[in-house]
């Protein structure tokens, strides 16, 4: 396929790299030559806009960072006006669905596909991606994000992949604050932190969030890794959810220690 991409960045890079491999023709908008030198051999082109890596390609894939990032892109910088007739716009970004919506409603077939993982999954070509869309436009896309993903899972109509990450990071958060009082427990009754996570990565109660803090030796390790994603998928979250007049219900007081945590007053 033709393809433009805007946001290679953390993520956004071997993404590129695994499209391009997989065959694909690879237009990424740069901000900087040294970029675009470095995109140039991954085998991509590197353009000077996000218009111009729209421009004839049958679909645009976005990794920016924020809500923010997405309308100033697709509106600031001309991608939506870029895009051909039949092309699909598939945004990385875990948001607000109600940015996805607010493009589809500019007639853009738009697919929401954020993801669960990190960079080494992305090289692995294991990274797992939660879609939201019609079912022709998110099939449409499954060979390309089958370059770098696995699964790709289509978890409803256009919106429900942004909810199915908040919830999968609300919960991620909640497990955090919960083993965080696990481990003060743990250190009040005489078992040392790296112990009790190694020993729990082991037991019934493991999870990712207990066996990723065992490999770092505690749990401010993991919280501190992940926290700027953590919190800013948190906040959103909250404000999506408050549209809806919803909560997180029992997993707010878990969600709370974990913001202590990342605080640095825990």
């Amino acid at each position: 396929m033709r393809l433009g991409f805007v946001g290679a960045g953390r993520m956004g890079r071997p993404m590129v790299r695994r499209l391009v491999e997989a065959g694909h023709s690879v237009r990424v908008h740069v901000r900087t030559p040294e970029a675009g030198e470095a995109l140039a051999g991954d085998g991509a082109v590197p353009v000077d806009s996000p218009a111009a890596a729209a421009r004839d390609a049958d679909a645009v894939l976005l990794c920016v960072h924020t809500d923010a990032q997405v309308r100033e892109v697709c509106f600031g910088g001309g991608l939506v006006a870029a895009l051909s007739a039949g092309s699909i716009l598939a945004v990385h970004t875990t948001g607000d669905p109600r940015t996805v919506r607010t493009l589809a409603g500019q007639g853009v077939d738009v697919v929401d596909v954020p993801v669960s993982g990190g960079p080494h999954d992305i090289e692995a070509g294991r990274l797992t991606v939660f879609a939201g869309g019609a079912e022709g436009a998110v099939e449409r896309m499954r060979p390309t994000l089958s370059a770098y993903a696995d699964p790709v899972l289509h978890v409803g109509p256009l919106g429900a992949g942004q909810y199915v990450k908040l919830l999968n990071n609300a919960l991620f958060a909640a497990q955090l604050g919960l083993l965080t009082e696990t481990v003060e427990l743990g250190r009040a009754l005489g078992v040392p932190e790296g112990v009790l996570l190694q020993a729990l990565s082991h037991g019934s109660a493991a999870s990712r969030a207990v066996t990723a803090s065992a490999a770092r030796g505690a749990v401010a390790g993991l919280a501190a890794s992940a926290g700027s994603f953590l919190r800013k998928d948190l906040e959103v979250a909250a404000g999506a959810f408050r549209g809806l007049g919803v909560d997180l219900g029992s997993l707010e007081p878990a969600v709370r220690r974990l913001e202590v945590l990342l605080s640095g007053r825990g």
